[in-house]
C-alpha cells in the first residue's frame, strides 16, 4: 500500500523525530535494538594491528608510501612482491616479524 504525499506530510508532521532518535540511542546503550553493523577489517589491517604498528611504521617497514598502504588496506589496490611476502608474514607470524624488528 503506498501513501501519498498528503498522507506522508501527515504522518511526518505528527512525528517527534528528537524523541525517536533517542529512543533508538537508548536501545542501541541497551543492546536491544536489534540492528548489527559488521565491518570487514583487511587482513593487512589486522597485521598491521597485531604488531602494534601506525600506518605510517608499517608503510615505512614495507618500503612504500603511506598512500599505497592505504590503498592496500581499503582494498583498492594490492601489495606485490616483497612487500606482499612481508605483510604474508605479518598476518600469518606477526611474532616472527616483531622479533626480526626488534633486532
Amino acid at each position: 500500500m503506498s501513501i501519498n504525499e498528503k498522507e506522508l506530510l501527515k504522518r511526518d508532521s505528527e512525528r517527534n523525530i528528537g524523541d525517536e532518535l533517542l529512543q533508538m540511542v537508548r536501545e542501541m546503550r541497551s543492546g536491544k535494538s536489534g540492528r548489527k553493523s559488521e565491518v570487514e577489517v583487511s587482513p593487512i589491517v589486522m597485521a598491521r594491528h597485531e604488531i602494534g604498528h601506525t600506518q605510517v611504521e608499517f608503510a615505512k617497514l614495507l618500503g612504500v608510501s603511506l598512500r599505497t598502504l592505504q590503498e592496500w588496506e581499503q582494498g583498492r589496490r594490492q601489495p606485490s612482491g616483497a612487500a606482499k611476502s612481508l605483510i604474508a608474514i605479518a598476518i600469518k607470524r606477526p611474532d616472527i616479524l616483531k622479533e626480526v624488528l626488534a633486532a
